[in-house]
Formats: structure tokens, sequence, C-alpha cells
């Protein structure tokens, strides 16, 4: 038998570790006060003991190691996996709760490293473009819910349905969730606050 599987499975399993070592640097290196400031390709090599050029090989570019940081949040923050379990619900209302529930969790979960990607993103147009562009990932999200409960209930209107959408769109934000904890609340307090401001928006009540 050729031993060439095994050695290219060992290669995949040394370049995957990389690269979570990589990413690991860059979370840790945007954590740091000032991190943000001096956060570059060789800063995030040098503390992850890797070369430059292999971090260049694994994301191509400081755009696509940032993306990639930003993506391995929403992994990290069980972000998929509670989406599809919100959509698997039968009740609208219940999907609403996932969904709510779902993003809480995702900003909770990379709330700092979060924050200065996108603080980064607005003085960096390629990388706003980029993060803009996983914004609408969210409002499709948000305009599946929608649909879901005017097509059980009727409501909302189709002329309040873009409004509705506008609202909770804001109410999932980054920007919602982390003026609503400030320094001190945490996911069990903030995500019933946002799920009723959210209820409220789509002029239901729980299982109208």
């Amino acid at each position: 038998m050729s031993p060439r599987p095994y050695r290219l499975g060992r290669r995949q399993g040394a370049i995957e570790k990389t690269r979570k070592r990589v990413l690991r640097a860059a979370r840790d290196l945007l954590a740091v006060r000032g991190g943000a400031d001096r956060f570059s390709i060789d800063a995030v090599a040098r503390r992850a003991g890797v070369a430059r050029m292999t971090v260049y090989h694994q994301f191509g570019s400081r755009r696509g190691l940032l993306e990639a940081l930003f993506d391995s949040f929403a992994v990290g923050g069980g972000l998929p996996n509670l989406l599809a379990g919100a959509f698997q619900r039968p009740d609208p209302h219940d999907t609403l709760a996932g969904v709510i529930l779902a993003f809480a969790r995702f900003w909770e979960a990379g709330r700092t490293g979060i924050r200065r990607v996108r603080a980064l993103g607005v003085l960096d147009p390629e990388l706003g473009d980029a993060l803009d562009a996983r914004n609408q990932r969210r409002r499709e999200v948000v305009r599946a819910v929608v649909k879901r409960l005017t097509a059980r209930y009727g409501r909302p209107a189709p002329d309040e349905r873009a409004q509705v959408e506008e609202m909770l769109y804001t109410l999932t934000s980054f920007e919602t969730f982390d003026t609503l904890a400030g320094p001190k609340r945490g996911l069990e307090e903030v995500a019933p606050a946002i799920l009723q401001l959210a209820r409220a928006a789509t002029g239901l009540s729980p299982r109208a």
C-alpha cells in the first residue's frame, strides 16, 4: 500500500493546525489594547511563531486573514448550527426567538475581536465591503423570518414588511447587542430584551 495518502493526511492536519494557530494569534492581538493599531501580517506571524509567507499562503492577504477571523467567530459562537435549528422550528415565533439568540451568542462569543475588526473595516474600505457582504447574509435571514411570519399570520402587512425587516436587521446587529450589553450585562439579560423589542416590531404577540 502506498504511504502517500497517509502523508497527505498528516500534511493536511499540519496545515489546519497552523491555520488555527494563526487565527488564534490574530484574535489575541486584537484583544490587546492598541492591538488593532498594530495589526498586520508581520505582527500576526510573529505572535503565531510562523513565517509571514506562511500567513500569506494560508489567507492570501490581510483582508483574507480578517475575513477568516470574522468567520471563525461565527463558527466559535455556533452561529450556523443555531440558525439551522431556529429554522427547523415550526412556529415562526420560535424561529424569531432562535434567530435572536443565535446572533446574540455570536456577538457575545467574539465581542472584543468583532468590535475591533469592525473598527478596522471603517478605516479599510476593502475590508468594510467584506463585512457588509456578511451583513447582507444576516439581512437575508431576517427576511426569511418575516416571510414565515407573514405566511403563518398574515402580518406584517405587505406595506409594512420592509420596515419590519429593517427593524429586525437593526435589532440583530452587533451594534445593538454591544450597546445593550454595555460593560456589565451578558447574554442572559440582553437576548430577552432584544427579543421583546423584536416581537414588538413584528406587531404580533407570541403564539398569536
